[in-house]
């Protein structure tokens, strides 16, 4: 799988990973968000749900800012994404949702 060069046409997993490793950008693209993302068993908007709850709960505070984005073009609120966090303070972690608050804080003051 060649990587396109120009940013505009590149998928995320490609402007992450490029050619270093070509067959993890094809199952991103191809299984996770071609055929698992658009199951109809679950929405979209669930589906970032859940993705930001494991996230958050799971301390990948480095993928964050990507799903609370595409958690908002959803549908999800801030204040909906926000309450997550504030909610799995108490099942995964304080230091996590700290982590993840200051994510969000940041990614949402970044799209003011």
């Amino acid at each position: 799988m060649q990587t396109p060069t120009d940013p505009e046409t590149m998928t995320p997993a490609q402007r992450a990973v490029g050619d270093f490793a070509p067959k993890l950008v094809e199952l991103t693209d191809d299984v996770l968000f071609g055929d698992v993302w658009t199951r109809p068993e679950l929405s979209p908007r669930e589906r970032s749900l859940i993705t930001c709850a494991a996230l958050v709960a799971n301390g990948n505070t480095e993928q964050l800012p990507h799903h609370l984005a595409r958690a908002k073009s959803n549908g999800l609120t801030e204040t909906e994404l926000k309450e997550l966090i504030i909610h799995l303070a108490f099942y995964a972690g304080w230091p996590r949702a700290m982590s993840a608050i200051a994510v969000a804080k940041d990614v949402f003051g970044a799209q003011e």
